[in-house]
């Protein structure tokens, strides 16, 4: 008997859900192990049996306590926060400048100069580090929150974001406020700056993103301690011989807790900008 139009229709949409759910299950794994190792022993963490899941000798919190006395979290979080900050913030300010710039202005050499801008986003970023470096080292910022500040200050990716935002404007915004009085910053400012609000979100959630997950940067600019970030500090849970997994997936717990509360409250933002950009983390 053959299905009706309704009845294939339910029948796509249930297997469509079904691999969402399986989709859903395999992302969640990884973390969902993670929490559980964390309450777990040394030995039970390395154990084979593929049904050792829960932990078999009690619940042990202690991972959490050795692991935050070890490295002083609310400085570690601190310090990524502020980093995150500083970078969207400049980030977005350069961007959106240059951005409209390249987008909506006429210069000598336009075409030039964003080439150069296209070529850096298709070189590797890892190098740029040693000038970076040098840099950082002959300015005296070792070890402070404007080394870490350094590389994500000027984003061609957001340059290149914000100029396709405002390309796609209509030209007639500009000239009726040309028209009334309005000058170039003004008409930046009041009239196209507003309309790229969507281009500033998703910049700045790519931003966060990749600055919370910069490791390398962070562990040659801030060898101390109490001036890196959360990442390098993770990193240095691992020895060289063994692990102690427990306390290194107690440690992973709390670092994710900021990006995922910051998630929770600006999800409605995360998705309209991840939707926009038309990317993926």
């Amino acid at each position: 008997m053959e299905l009706g139009w309704s009845a294939k229709k339910h029948l796509t949409n249930g297997f469509i859900h079904l691999l969402m759910v399986l989709g859903s299950i395999v992302m969640l794994t990884p973390f969902v192990w993670m929490l559980l190792t964390a309450f777990k022993t040394k030995s039970e963490s390395i154990s084979v049996n593929p049904f050792y899941v829960f932990p078999e000798h009690g619940w042990h919190f202690e991972n959490f306590t050795e692991v935050w006395n070890s490295y002083n979290f609310l400085t570690l979080y601190g310090n990524t926060l502020m980093m995150i900050f500083l970078r969207v913030l400049c980030a977005c300010l350069t961007a959106t400048l240059a951005g409209y710039a390249f987008g909506r202005l006429k210069f000598p050499f336009k075409n030039f100069f964003f080439a150069i801008i296209l070529v850096q986003m298709m070189v590797p970023g890892q190098i740029y580090i040693i000038p970076q470096y040098l840099i950082v080292s002959k300015l005296h910022w070792m070890n402070t929150q404007l080394a870490l500040l350094l590389p994500g200050a000027v984003t061609a990716f957001g340059t290149y974001l914000c100029k396709q935002g405002y390309q796609s404007l209509p030209a007639s915004l500009e000239e009726a406020a040309e028209l009334d009085g309005c000058g170039i910053g003004q008409r930046f400012l009041f009239v196209m700056l507003p309309l790229t609000r969507s281009s500033l979100v998703s910049l700045g959630i790519f931003t966060a993103l990749f600055a919370y997950k910069d490791l390398m940067w962070p562990m040659i600019v801030c060898p101390k301690t109490e001036a890196t970030t959360l990442t390098a500090a993770l990193s240095r849970l691992q020895g060289q011989f063994t692990n102690n997994f427990p306390q290194l997936m107690a440690g992973a717990v709390m670092a994710v807790i900021p990006m995922l509360v910051l998630y929770l409250i600006f999800q409605k933002q995360f998705v309209e900008g991840i939707a926009t950009s038309g990317g993926k983390l």
